[in-house]
């Protein structure tokens, strides 16, 4: 089943290559999408400023600033959902955009129609991305409650005291639900893994670890002593808070 919104999706083409711009803006329209394309960073910003897209379609390999570059910058400031596009399959280019906040990663040269299939899959998975708000609307759906957060999870939105909402990537809240899910359990790499893959997505042991990384950063846990995730040496990570009824 594809993911079927009530409003068109609304995409965002960085790419420094005009025919791949306009072929690709081309191509989606005749599944319904309504597709800008800008060349770098300045202009994306302009364009991320005017309008609320859903997704944004992302070279890795941009002149000046480049890919991984501007999604640390998307994933600090927005909740929009990422794909990227890279001509590079090595695992650590892979790695290093999960790292940053990617959804999901598009090899080139790759098969149109597969692009659409990735785009439908993480609209699916992220349920509201290319919302402009950051701060979190009335509560709605289940609330997991732990300290001075809220992971709301059925808006996968991840709130702080102050209301405010801190943007996940699809990889970051799979993970932080199996971490509140099951609390004060040590949790190895394997099931992790499990946990934080996506359709469409690798996750790799090496990439846990950055995740987790990521997650202490959201969550203000000091990576130096944390107190929410913490490291078993030789067997995982456990998650030490307290859920609140």
């Amino acid at each position: 089943m594809e993911f079927t919104p009530t409003l068109p999706i609304r995409l965002l083409i960085v790419d420094d290559d005009p025919q791949i711009r306009t072929m690709l803006a081309e191509y989606l329209s005749t599944f319904g999408m309504q597709a800008d394309g800008v060349e770098g960073g300045v202009e994306m910003r302009r364009a991320m400023a005017a309008t609320p897209y859903d997704l944004v379609i992302l070279d890795l390999s941009l002149p000046g600033e480049n890919g991984l570059a501007l999604c640390r910058e998307l994933r600090a400031q927005t909740d929009v959902a990422v794909i990227m596009l890279t001509a590079r399959a090595e695992l650590a280019d892979r790695v290093v955009g999960l790292e940053v906040g990617a959804d999901d990663y598009v090899t080139k040269p790759f098969e149109m129609r597969e692009l659409v299939a990735r785009i439908h899959t993480v609209l699916r998975r992220s349920r509201g991305s290319g919302t402009e708000a950051r701060r979190a609307a009335a509560p709605s759906g289940h609330e997991l409650r732990f300290g001075d957060w809220r992971l709301n999870t059925t808006l996968r939105q991840l709130v702080d005291r102050d209301d405010v909402v801190v943007p996940l990537s699809n990889a970051e809240f799979r993970l932080l639900l199996a971490f509140v899910e099951q609390p004060n359990r040590v949790l190895d790499r394997e099931l992790l893994i499990n946990q934080a893959r996506g359709r469409g997505l690798d996750v790799f042991d090496r990439s846990i670890d950055l995740l987790v990384s990521r997650l202490r950063q959201k969550l203000r846990d000091d990576p130096r002593d944390p107190t929410l995730i913490c490291t078993v040496r030789g067997e995982g990570y456990v998650f030490t808070a307290t859920l609140e009824a």
